[in-house]
């Protein structure tokens, strides 16, 4: 989809400053996010985990710090999952504003061995699938157009051509896993542009750029055409 998120090639965001000895958290609750998003595994996905924070209003993506995007877009997949109520959110925001808290903290022993575990595991994205179309030299052009779901095909490389640099395998496409219609792995591929190509003539001269793309957004390239 196209929304704020797709910040790639905007202007006016400023250098990423990177902060020197980043702790892993910088709060608290930071980690509890990270950890109760590891612990809803079994009822959504990743792409799916992305797709929601997709959906966070342009505003309150641009004022909200990561671990808020996670946990915006948690609360709205459990909402819409049924697995809790906008009403009862709202309780229990309101009674934590209140400086009531009817759950108070405890220890489980067992419950605390499975979230380290959780957190510990590594999906597997690589999945068999169909023989890749494209092998290494290929020249391919991108998908042109503008999905309503989610997609990993950013709007800046829409319509462009590039070469097939490597052929990572088969792993599950995110356009569909996103939305419940199943895995579908096929062929991942790192497809290089030129820079030009991508930005045109403001563009770092002999500036290669590397994207994985799934194979559904690409198709053959027009052979070049000879200047002899």
């Amino acid at each position: 989809m196209n929304g704020i998120h797709d910040m790639g090639g905007m202007h006016g965001f400023g250098r990423v400053e990177r902060e020197k000895n980043e702790p892993v958290f910088h709060a608290a609750w930071e980690g509890r996010v990270f950890g109760l998003t590891r612990a809803y595994r079994h009822l959504f996905n990743i792409d799916e985990s992305r797709h929601a924070i997709e959906r966070m209003a342009p505003i309150d993506y641009l004022g909200s710090s990561y671990y808020e995007r996670w946990l915006d877009g948690n609360v709205r997949l459990l909402v819409e999952k049924g697995v809790i109520t906008r009403e009862e959110l709202e309780r229990r925001m309101a009674q934590l504003a209140s400086g009531t808290d009817p759950a108070p903290p405890h220890s489980d022993p067992k419950l605390l061995e499975r979230m380290l575990r959780v957190t510990k595991e590594r999906p597997h994205y690589r999945q068999p699938g169909p023989p890749p179309r494209f092998a290494t030299g290929h020249r391919v052009l991108t998908r042109n157009d503008a999905p309503v779901g989610h997609t990993r095909l950013p709007r800046y490389a829409r319509g462009k051509h590039g070469v097939i640099d490597r052929v990572h395998g088969s792993y599950i496409f995110p356009d569909t896993n996103a939305h419940g219609q199943g895995e579908q792995p096929h062929a991942l591929y790192s497809v290089r542009f030129d820079a030009a190509e991508l930005w045109g003539g403001s563009a770092e001269p002999c500036a290669p750029v590397h994207i994985d793309l799934w194979e559904r957004y690409l198709e053959p390239a027009a052979p070049a055409r000879s200047t002899s």
